[in-house]
């Protein structure tokens, strides 16, 4: 129900994921008109009399809508009914809700918000947090680092990947306080093994892909982000329009378009939707608001794989190692 679009699109992404998905069932919850948009045999109805809308405050969404499509989705994940919750809806008030019923594994004090963006290897750069915590202390960003290390290894299936975290420079000396912080505390963990470490990263190693993860606090993420997706719609409308320019530009885009449609494929930010609410107990993942039929069934598609390949396990698996690291960072005074 949430979203710009609402069932307008989340019905016919949920059409087309079962149809590529033949294993896979859905439980859609919402108003009872919208969900006979679509009748499958794989599909259970669950109505909802409300609807957190893009403007409700955290405090309707949580205390007055108690019957939201949002708060009871996520209630079927809670009760074990539903592997996984995805919402395309308000996001301060899917973190408040689902961080409420679900609560927080142990040692972790915050959830983070995770995506991919799209890099130079021809994969992609996991990045948290991107939004849901503007400020963070250095222990927070210990924690999203062990947790966004758990979100790669299930979905790109790498036993180690290298996490970097996000300065203004590469130096160990540049930073605030708790950047610097930040850095004394995952070299630790990067001796105890309990992550792989690269040390200092900046904003243009998250497209070069330098590392697999960029650890940062919501704001700044968010900010990326935003300014990445900015800047794949820019490229878009600009190869657009010059190739539309005179009868030569448009026989050059013919000869090119190959390559071109591979380039902009690789940059479709709509490709990498989907973003990890990480350190929940329960999955949940948020889809862009704006995101259209692609972008949602790429969304319900990350929520499938997470759930097919244990990442709620393995997630808490790599909190449980790192929990001597965590507790004697949170022992230690305040920066």
């Amino acid at each position: 129900m949430g979203g710009d679009h609402g069932p307008g699109v989340t019905l016919p992404a949920c059409r087309q994921f079962l149809e590529h998905h033949p294993d896979a069932r859905l439980i859609l919850v919402g108003g009872q008109d919208s969900l006979q948009g679509l009748v499958h045999e794989r599909v259970t109805h669950v109505v909802a009399s409300e609807v957190v809308t893009m403007d409700d405050a955290v405090e309707v969404a949580l205390r007055r809508k108690k019957d939201s499509s949002m708060r009871v989705a996520i209630q079927q994940v809670k009760d074990g009914v539903a592997h996984a919750a995805i919402s395309a809806g308000n996001t301060g008030a899917l973190m408040a809700i689902a961080r409420y019923l679900l609560k927080t594994l142990d040692g972790i004090d915050r959830p983070a918000i995770a995506t991919q963006m799209p890099n130079a290897q021809g994969g992609a750069t996991t990045v948290l947090d991107l939004g849901a915590n503007v400020d963070c202390t250095a222990e927070h960003l210990l924690q999203f680092a062990v947790m966004g290390s758990a979100l790669v290894s299930v979905l790109q299936d790498r036993d180690e990947p290298l996490v970097g975290l996000l300065n203004i420079g590469e130096e160990v000396i540049k930073g605030n306080d708790v950047i610097k912080k930040a850095g004394e505390l995952l070299r630790s963990a990067a001796k105890s093994r309990d992550l792989n470490f690269h040390g200092n990263v900046e904003g243009n190693d998250i497209f070069k892909g330098t590392v697999d993860i960029v650890v940062c606090d919501g704001f700044v993420g968010n900010v990326a982000l935003k300014a990445s997706e900015g800047v794949a719609s820019m490229i878009a409308g600009a190869l657009k329009q010059e190739f539309s320019r005179n009868i030569f530009t448009k026989i050059a885009a013919i000869v090119a378009y190959p390559v071109l449609s591979a380039i902009m494929r690789r940059m479709d930010h709509r490709r990498y939707n989907g973003a990890a609410l990480l350190g929940l107990r329960g999955l949940v993942f948020k889809s862009h608001g704006s995101a259209d039929a692609l972008a949602f069934e790429q969304a319900l598609i990350r929520a499938y794989d997470a759930a097919r390949n244990n990442l709620l396990d393995r997630v808490r698996a790599r909190v449980a190692h790192a929990a001597p690291l965590l507790a004697a960072a949170d022992a230690q005074p305040a920066s």
